[in-house]
């Protein structure tokens, strides 16, 4: 008789464990797709606020002298005495590897001018 209330105790106590292992599995889902759903607004708001920070009050060029690019910088400003590219970032956000590269080359004067004429006959 001790016997048959052991395994029913056992099997009960399986079941439970089962269930909450289930469970446990079902709220860490959940909580994987909380996360990748925030990271995707905090890119989208990052991406938002990038086109709206030349036209603040705190951006410290002329609005009317920066021009937006996009990608893989956010814009240049073009001031009478120099040339100044811009990034915004937003929280803790990092510049990308190719932006990186970009203000490596910009600050070892990596820069130079090009131009191209096309005559039409």
């Amino acid at each position: 008789m001790i016997e048959w209330i052991a395994i029913g105790i056992i099997l009960i106590l399986g079941g439970v464990c089962l269930f909450l292992y289930r469970r446990v599995q079902e709220l860490s889902n959940y909580t994987n797709s909380l996360q990748f759903s925030k990271q995707s607004q905090s890119v989208k708001y990052g991406k938002m606020s990038e086109n709206w920070i030349p036209l603040s009050e705190k951006f410290p060029y002329p609005k009317e002298k920066f021009r937006f690019l996009g990608n893989p910088i956010d814009g240049i400003a073009f001031l009478d005495d120099k040339i100044i590219f811009c990034e915004f970032k937003t929280n803790t956000s990092k510049l990308s590897h190719t932006q990186e590269n970009i203000r490596e080359l910009v600050k070892n004067k990596k820069v130079e001018w090009s131009e191209f004429r096309i005559n039409e006959q």
